[in-house]
């Protein structure tokens, strides 16, 4: 991993679920919430985008939970590589499609849930305000926008506990201190967390004024906003 230049795409490709289970406390848990949140949100006809949608796991775990109803899946992936990759884990899937495109470059169809998994940290700051507002418009009202991210702490001693932490869960998972300080490295400029206020301004400039934190340990948390 070389300094500042983390990428979503070669050999990470074929390694990236067993390294993000690894990375992230509650990866899994957080994909079973959010098929068990589709409950009350799809139904036939309905549509579901995932933004940032990588090897596909999360919707094919929707589809899975979903296998009666009549749902559109799309997923949205700037990397060729993800796409290649998930395209060829799903092609047993007709009912998800994945594009490889730029959130803003796209039209979204009206859609009645929208997932952001720990995509939008890796946004530059100046232009996520554009994909939320883009998110608000293209749902139907009472959809869902489910967006997961690393957060910040609220203050440089909350930062300080927080990052030791995640070390500590990083260590017992059984990275060295070497792999730690590289994948730090590599990640400046290119991963950019807000802190859970941060989130939360951006969602209520976006439009949206019902939302909760519906998963939280430490620096990882969940939100549900419902348009």
């Amino acid at each position: 991993m070389k300094n500042a230049n983390w990428k979503f795409s070669g050999d990470i490709v074929q390694e990236f679920d067993k390294h993000i289970l690894s990375s992230v406390p509650l990866y899994e848990q957080g994909h079973t919430l959010i098929s068990n949140l589709s409950d009350f949100f799809l139904s036939n006809d309905s549509v579901c985008y995932e933004l940032g949608c990588s090897t596909g796991t999360l919707l094919k775990n929707i589809a899975d939970h979903n296998p009666n109803k009549k749902i559109k899946f799309i997923g949205v992936e700037v990397e060729n590589d993800m796409v290649n990759y998930a395209n060829n884990k799903l092609k047993d899937y007709e009912n998800i499609e994945i594009i490889c495109d730029d959130i803003l470059n796209i039209e979204l169809e009206k859609s009645d849930m929208i997932i952001s998994y720990y995509t939008i940290q890796f946004i530059k700051p100046r232009i996520r305000q554009l994909i939320f507002d883009k998110i608000y418009e293209s749902l139907n009202w009472g959809g869902a926008f489910v967006l997961f991210e690393k957060v910040r702490g609220a203050d440089a001693r909350f930062q300080d506990i927080t990052t030791a932490l995640y070390t500590d869960f990083k260590i017992e998972q059984g990275f060295t201190k070497e792999e730690i300080l590289d994948k730090t490295r590599s990640l400046k400029g290119v991963l950019e967390p807000f802190s859970t206020q941060g989130n939360l301004d951006l969602l209520q400039r976006a439009g949206f004024v019902d939302i909760m934190s519906i998963m939280k340990y430490v620096c990882f948390e969940g939100f549900l906003a419902i348009k």
